[in-house]
């Protein structure tokens, strides 16, 4: 390979494919048949599998380990919340494992996981699924490149046209 070839780096637009395992070999999740598609550099993927993309090539391979506090981040036992029924909409049935956003008071979007539904409650995690797990990501570079004005002013990839805000 020459020392030419374009490498991931901050302002590019990756494709990787990957399939995502715990330390004990349980498939978590995979890019599947297309690859994901991320922005470098934007907080986009978990931080410690960008770091180890940084100077990759289209066709490298890597086996990346990543800590929970390069992850999800460990697991804070605080996390766990008892929410009234009535606070969630009345019209979606809900279930274990669904996820939810409220807003803080300060305007950021804080994600939950139902974790338990009672009758008159429902009790949520703010901890990600996978805090406090070490991942395991076998990762390939699928193709590199350079992000579009708007992707950058975003701060993700637009696909095939289309926009949306997440």
């Amino acid at each position: 390979m020459t020392t030419n070839a374009p490498r991931v780096a901050k302002d590019q637009v990756v494709a990787i494919r990957y399939t995502l395992t715990s330390q004990s070999g349980e498939i978590l999740d995979q890019s599947g048949d297309s690859p994901l598609a991320y922005l470098h550099g934007y907080d986009n993927i978990v931080p410690g599998l960008e770091r180890q993309l940084e100077g990759k090539a289209p066709g490298d391979k890597l086996r990346a380990v990543v800590t929970p506090a390069e992850g999800y981040g460990e697991r804070d036992p605080a996390g766990s919340q008892r929410v009234p029924r009535e606070a969630f909409p009345a019209d979606i049935h809900i279930e274990e494992g669904m996820q939810f956003a409220a807003q803080s008071p300060d305007g950021r979007m804080i994600p939950m996981w139902v974790t338990e539904v009672e009758e008159s409650a429902i009790v949520v995690d703010l901890n990600h699924p996978l805090a406090g797990e070490t991942l395991i990501f076998d990762v390939e570079v699928v193709a590199l490149r350079a992000a579009s004005t708007e992707e950058l002013s975003h701060g993700h990839v637009h696909e095939h046209g289309s926009h949306h805000h997440h």
